[in-house]
C-alpha cells in the first residue's frame, strides 16, 4: 500500500508539472528510485505550523509581556490610582469559574463537545494540578510584595491563571464546535485579570505571567491525557468544525509604547520634559466583508514628565530642589471603520480611523527635596487638571497569523487629542494676592499629539 500511495503522489505530481510546463524541475529518475526503494517521501513542517509552537505561541508571548512590563509596573498602577482610586469589585472572585461552569453545563445539556464528560473531566483535573503547582512554586520563591501591600505572594496570579485555565478548558473542549464559546471564555478570563489590577491585588506582569501559566497548563494537561487515550478526542469523528464567514473579525489585547511629539505639552513648557511612555487596553472589530467592518478600541495611556532640577539663592543651606510634574495620562474610546487586506492565509494588514472621547486624569506638582521635612520630603505647589476632549485616530497593523484564530499583530497609531490644562497653585500662593493673580489664571490650550507603537495578541471569531 505505501508504494501504491507513493506513486500515486508521484503521478498527480508529475500531472501538475505538466499543466504547468514544469516539467523540467522534477527529478524522475530519482522518484523512480525512491519508489523502488519502498520509502516514503518527507514533507517537512514549517516552524510556525508545528503543533507545539503553536500551543506554546501565545503563553510565550505573555511571559514576555510580563517581562518588558516589570519596570513600570509602578507607572501602570499610578495610572489606576489616579483614575480609580477607590475602585471596589469583587467580580473576579466568581467571574474566574464562569468558563468551566459553561463546559459542564453544555454537557449536561447534551451539547457534545470533544470530549465526553468523564474523559474532559480527568484533561481538567491534570490541569488543575499542573497549574496549581506552577503557581504556587512561583509565588512563594519570588515573594513579590501585592500592591496593596497585604502579602509577599503577589506574582503570578493565581485568579488570572485558573481565569484562563477555565477559558482554555472551554475553548477545547466547545471552541471546535464554535469559536464563540472561545471567545467568550477568554472574555471572561481578561475581565477577571483586569479585575485583579483594577482591584490593586496585582501587578500588570502578575496578570500576565498568571494568564500565561494558565493557558499552558490546560495545553499540557489536555498533552498528558490524550497520549494515555492515544487520540485527541471522543467526539472527533462526529463533529464538524464551524469555519465562520472567513471575515477577519476579532478581539485583541494590546501593549506598547506611546512616543510624544515635539508640540507635546509645549503651551505648559513641558514638551522638552516629556518622556516615553506606555499604552494598553482593548481591541476589536466585526467584519461585514472580508474587506470592510467597523471597530473600536478602549485604551489607556501614560507619559512620564522628567523632573526638573533646581538650585535656589541660598543653595548652601537648602540644596538641590527638583520640581516633579506627576504623568499626564489619558483613558480613551473610540469607534470608526477599518479595512483589511490580506497578503496571505499568514499575512494581514489592517487600516482603521476611529473618533472618540479621551478622560484625563489630574495631577500634583510638587518639590522634591531631601530638606523638606514630611515623610516624603515633597511640598505640594500646584495641581493640574485637563478637560476631557475629543480624540481621534487612525492607525496601521500587521498581523501574522499562527493558525485561522491567533496571530500577533504589530501595531502603529497616530493620536490627537486638543484639551484644555488649569493649574492651581496652593494655599500659601493664594495668601499672595499678586502671585494668586498671576498664578491661578494660567491656562494651557494644549494640541496633544502622540505615536504608539506596539504589540497585539489577536484571536479571530
Amino acid at each position: 500500500m505505501k508504494k501504491i500511495a507513493v506513486a500515486s503522489g508521484i503521478i498527480f505530481n508529475l500531472c501538475c508539472y505538466n499543466a504547468q510546463d514544469t516539467l523540467q524541475s522534477r527529478n524522475l529518475q530519482k522518484d523512480i528510485a525512491l519508489l523502488s526503494s519502498g520509502s516514503s517521501i518527507e514533507v517537512k513542517t514549517p516552524f510556525f505550523k508545528k503543533d507545539w509552537v503553536k500551543k506554546s505561541m501565545a503563553p510565550a508571548i505573555l511571559f514576555t509581556a510580563a517581562a518588558a512590563t516589570w519596570g513600570e509596573k509602578e507607572n501602570i498602577r499610578e495610572v489606576r490610582n489616579r483614575y480609580l482610586p477607590t475602585f471596589k469589585a469583587k467580580y473576579d472572585d466568581y467571574l474566574q469559574y464562569t468558563p468551566a461552569l459553561t463546559v459542564y453545563g453544555l454537557k449536561l445539556a447534551g451539547v457534545k463537545g470533544r470530549n465526553n464528560l468523564g474523559r474532559a473531566t480527568l484533561s481538567y483535573a491534570t490541569s488543575l494540578v499542573i497549574m496549581g503547582i506552577l503557581v504556587n512554586s512561583i509565588k512563594y520563591t519570588a515573594k513579590v510584595e501585592r500592591p496593596d501591600g497585604s502579602k509577599n505572594n503577589s506574582f503570578p496570579s493565581g485568579h488570572t491563571a485558573m481565569a484562563f485555565a477555565n477559558a482554555s478548558f472551554l475553548h477545547k473542549e466547545y471552541g471546535i464546535v464554535n469559536p464563540a464559546y472561545s471567545i467568550g471564555g477568554y472574555s471572561a478570563a481578561t475581565l477577571t485579570g483586569l479585575g485583579r489590577n483594577l482591584n490593586n491585588r496585582h501587578w500588570i506582569p502578575d496578570i500576565l505571567a498568571g494568564a500565561g501559566i494558565g493557558i499552558i497548563s490546560t495545553e499540557l494537561g489536555y498533552f498528558f491525557i490524550d497520549k494515555i487515550y492515544k487520540n485527541k478526542g471522543d467526539n472527533l469523528s462526529v463533529l464538524s468544525r464551524i469555519q465562520g464567514n472567513d471575515y477577519p473579525s476579532f478581539l485583541a489585547i494590546k501593549l506598547g509604547a506611546a512616543l510624544g511629539t515635539t508640540n507635546f505639552l509645549k503651551e505648559s513648557e513641558l514638551d522638552d520634559k516629556k518622556q516615553n511612555g506606555f499604552e494598553g487596553g482593548l481591541e476589536g472589530a466585526y467584519f461585514f466583508s472580508k474587506k470592510w467592518g467597523i471597530g473600536g478600541d478602549i485604551s489607556f495611556s501614560s507619559f512620564p514628565i522628567k523632573p526638573q532640577r533646581i538650585s535656589l539663592d541660598d543653595a548652601e543651606d537648602f540644596g538641590e530642589h527638583s520640581i516633579v510634574t506627576q504623568s499626564m495620562g489619558f483613558l480613551g474610546a473610540g469607534i470608526g471603520p477599518y479595512f483589511s487586506h490580506e497578503f496571505s492565509d499568514k499575512w494581514q494588514l489592517t487600516l482603521k480611523a476611529t473618533a472618540g472621547y479621551s478622560a484625563t486624569a489630574s495631577g500634583k506638582v510638587f518639590i522634591k527635596s531631601d530638606s523638606i521635612d514630611t515623610p516624603t520630603h515633597e511640598l505640594p505647589i500646584a495641581t493640574y487638571k485637563p478637560k476631557p476632549a475629543f480624540r481621534w485616530n487612525t492607525g496601521a497593523s500587521l498581523t501574522y497569523k499562527f493558525n485561522p484564530g491567533l496571530g500577533l499583530t504589530l501595531y502603529t497609531d497616530y493620536n490627537e487629542i486638543k484639551s484644555t490644562i488649569r493649574y492651581h497653585f496652593s494655599d500659601e500662593i493664594k495668601e499672595s494676592e499678586e502671585l494668586d493673580e498671576e498664578l491661578n489664571n494660567i491656562t494651557a490650550k494644549e494640541k496633544i499629539n502622540y505615536i504608539t507603537l506596539g504589540l497585539r495578541l489577536t484571536a479571530y471569531f
